[in-house]
């Protein structure tokens, strides 16, 4: 994947609680520098955050200490400083990762299934609209016999309005929630699949923010663990390739969740409330 020109940095980033803390530090000046290394090398590999030298190779400890042109007690400080507070992520392999990278910079995956999103939640709000004016006409049509408008009719109006505006919020908060979860399901994804030059194609994409619209993202997750541990190979060292595999294994089990729920619903007369669905997910295995 081809380095990026440049990152983002905020304006306010020294009034971070962790940057103060890190300023309180004997070696702080050289804690920032090495997180601004940090930074500008995870921009070079572009990969979502990660840091390495290729797919393969991780950087070491030495290898940084040299190509950041500081001791190697320095490096080891720092990088178990930026652990500790959470700024980057450590994991077993040796690679580093920035933390919420994508977050902060500039995705184009990214951005473009919020591009995505957005459209579809106007094009969805103009289609309701639609059908509303179109009620509207039907009613006003029906009693254009009337000399004068009733009381009741503009209370009806008002609901109507109440019930659009309802749906708008809705539909914001699906697009938010939409937003601050996909990232999640990449990254748990790419980790079982044992990938950090995370490259999804476009359908890719659509199919987790497809399945992020219905299913809750602990049954995405384990729907993922469970087509990994299940998979079988046609040949040695295959592995799956692609995000979409795992869709129906996903939906298989939101299906079946689903099914022991009307079921429950059918011998209790009425729904179950909501700590009893946390109880059955979790049955499931499944923690919300």
């Amino acid at each position: 994947m081809a380095e990026v020109k440049w990152i983002k940095i905020t304006t306010n980033m020294f009034d971070d609680e962790k940057i103060k803390l890190i300023d309180a530090m004997p070696e702080r000046d050289t804690i920032h520098y090495i997180w601004i290394r940090l930074l500008v090398q995870a921009g070079k590999t572009n990969a979502n955050g990660y840091i390495f030298l290729n797919e393969n190779v991780p950087y070491t400890e030495e290898m940084l200490s040299t190509i950041f042109n500081r001791p190697l007690n320095s490096v080891r400080l720092a990088l178990k400083t930026l652990n500790d507070f959470g700024m980057i992520e450590l994991a077993e392999n040796h690679l580093i990762k920035i933390t919420n990278w994508s977050k902060h910079q500039n995705i184009e995956g990214m951005e473009k299934v919020r591009e995505q999103t957005k459209k579809r939640v106007a094009k969805h709000r103009a289609k309701k609209k639609e059908l509303l004016e179109a009620a509207k006409e039907e009613t006003c049509g029906s009693n254009e016999a009337k000399k004068s408008v009733t009381l009741h009719e503009t209370l009806s109006n008002g609901t109507e309005e109440d019930k659009e505006e309802d749906i708008d919020i809705e539909e914001d908060n699906n697009l938010l929630y939409i937003e601050n979860n996909i990232e999640k399901i990449i990254d748990y994804y790419c980790s079982k699949a044992g990938i950090v030059s995370i490259n999804f194609k476009p359908k890719e994409f659509e199919t987790v923010e497809e399945l992020l619209q219905k299913v809750p993202v602990d049954v995405i997750k384990k729907g993922i663990d469970d087509a990994f541990k299940n998979y079988k190979p046609s040949f040695k060292g295959e592995k799956i390739s692609s995000f979409n595999y795992c869709k129906p294994v996903i939906l298989k089990i939101w299906n079946n969740i689903n099914i022991k729920k009307k079921g429950v619903k059918s011998q209790n007369g009425n729904s179950s409330s909501g700590t009893d669905e946390q109880q059955r997910l979790t049955a499931e295995g499944i923690g919300i």
